[in-house]
């Protein structure tokens, strides 16, 4: 049996575990679950994450598993895509926790408002919009400065926290945001783009 993973095919959470089990040759099972018809509401949904969110990974052996970075945790254990090193192993969680507290918030759903929501901007107040400029502008001004120090956020090599942070920043412009300033994060989007195995948001298995 191979896992199963429901997912919006827009949505960069979702893009995560695919992208990860696609880089390590894993047959998968892809379910659409669109979070804006209601499909993830329904009594059969909520019996299998309570949380009525995706996406949502069941395993092989049934076992079920939510949040997307927790997922890559999961699948990369044993992997050269988690750090083996202790300390690298720490910031790769570092990021990872950055990742959903500083720059989703800002990143992903000013691409929501703007891209994904019918009405577009016409959906979303002026104040909100900058307020959400504003957070995911720090969280590029942070990145950037890591990437002033090593290629990739969790040490000398790609990894989990590198697919984390390109899930919304490689689609950060449909949300407004303008990378021009932070050439260091461009690079970094090239590489990781470069990666063997790598695939785009638009890719199904």
């Amino acid at each position: 049996m191979n896992h199963t993973l429901y997912a919006m095919q827009s949505s960069g959470n979702c893009y995560k575990p695919r992208l990860l089990m696609h880089q390590l040759g894993l047959d998968f099972r892809l379910v659409d679950t669109d979070t804006r018809d209601g499909s993830t509401r329904t009594i059969e949904f909520l019996a299998l994450n309570p949380n009525g969110k995706v996406p949502l990974l069941v395993l092989p052996d049934g076992r079920r598993l939510a949040e997307s970075n927790a997922m890559l945790l999961h699948l990369a254990e044993g992997t050269p895509y988690l750090p083996a090193d202790r300390y690298e192993r720490a910031l790769c969680y570092q990021w990872l926790f950055f990742e959903q507290y500083s720059h989703e918030p800002y990143i992903a759903v000013a691409r929501s408002w703007l891209s994904l929501q019918p009405g577009g901007r016409a959906s979303v107040s002026a104040e909100r919009l900058a307020d959400l400029h504003a957070g995911g502008y720090r969280a590029l001004r942070v990145m950037e400065a890591r990437l002033e120090e090593a290629p990739w956020f969790a040490g000398s090599a790609y990894s989990i926290a590198d697919i984390a942070l390109f899930a919304y920043t490689h689609v950060a412009g449909e949300g407004d945001f303008d990378l021009a300033a932070y050439p260091r994060t461009r690079d970094w989007l090239q590489r990781v783009a470069g990666q063997p195995g790598h695939v785009g948001l638009d890719w199904r298995p």
